[in-house]
């Protein structure tokens, strides 16, 4: 996994996810970084003439801005960063797009923007970009200031693990941090003893996995979000991965309250894999 694009809108928040970025990649052989943006389209003047010279200014002015961007993250990393302005009406449709076209592995993003409209802009497309299921992506809280994952927390429903964990992709993820791995399920009606179910679960994810040594937590509390922050705080963790669903368990975080609390709350960065 080496090439990222971070889709940037000029927002502190979106140049802290490319500082992460960039992070990620220093020393990766092959890393290719790009900064990447897509500027609403201009149809016609007030007189019905089109703005052609205006949308040349317009794509001109975004490349100046990712190349500000682009001499910043140069000092952090020695990966390739290239810088794309596109300009078009539908940012998730050209993003999707261009992550096909172009080979790209993972995106990394951040979830709020400079301004209230920034953060309803980049905040609802970042969720909606994890919906896509197209690659990986990694969501940068605002005030994230990790740049690397020692501890990361994998949290996962253990409900037919085989069939439901992308496990190339997880260890694509992984690889590019070499952590301790915490695999962590949170249910209310745990008790002292695992049913065989989960055990068997445990057993199948732990061959997909052994090679990071993971270590496995069964924590029983009705209220997912104070489990998930308590772990958090108690492990250090770094990262946090997650494999959304569309139904079950994680579709219904992720639907409702708890994933998107977590998003946007949350002070580590967060890992959506499909």
């Amino acid at each position: 996994m080496n090439n990222f694009i971070v889709p940037i809108d000029f927002s502190e928040t979106s140049k802290n996810a490319a500082r992460f970025a960039a992070h990620i990649s220093n020393g990766l052989p092959g890393a290719h970084l790009i900064l990447y943006n897509v500027f609403d389209t201009l149809e016609a003047g007030v007189d019905g003439t089109p703005l052609a010279d205006d949308d040349a200014a317009r794509k001109t002015i975004m490349e100046l801005g990712l190349q500000s961007v682009q001499i910043e993250l140069s000092a952090i990393t020695d990966a390739r960063i290239s810088c794309v302005a596109e300009e078009n009406n539908h940012f998730l449709d050209t993003l999707e797009k261009y992550v096909l076209a172009n080979n790209i592995e993972l995106i990394i993003m951040g979830i709020t923007g400079a301004t209230r409209l920034g953060q309803i802009f980049m905040g609802s497309n970042t969720l909606r970009i994890i919906r896509k299921k197209t690659v990986p992506v990694i969501i940068v809280p605002p005030d994230a200031r990790s740049k690397s994952a020692k501890n990361v927390m994998f949290i996962t429903d253990f409900k037919d693990v085989e069939k439901t964990i992308p496990v190339e992709s997880v260890k694509k993820v992984l690889d590019l941090f070499h952590p301790a791995l915490h695999i962590v399920n949170v249910d209310s009606e745990h008790y002292v003893e695992l049913t065989e179910e989960y055990k068997t679960e445990r057993r199948k994810l732990h061959e997909m996995m052994a090679e990071y040594n993971p270590e496995y937590y069964f924590i029983r509390m009705y209220d997912f979000m104070e489990a998930i922050n308590q772990f958090v705080a108690d492990k250090n963790i770094d990262m946090i991965i997650t494999v959304p669903k569309n139904q079950s368990f994680f579709a219904n975080l992720f639907k409702t309250t708890h994933t998107t609390k977590l998003a946007y709350h949350s002070h580590i960065p967060i890992v959506a894999v499909h």
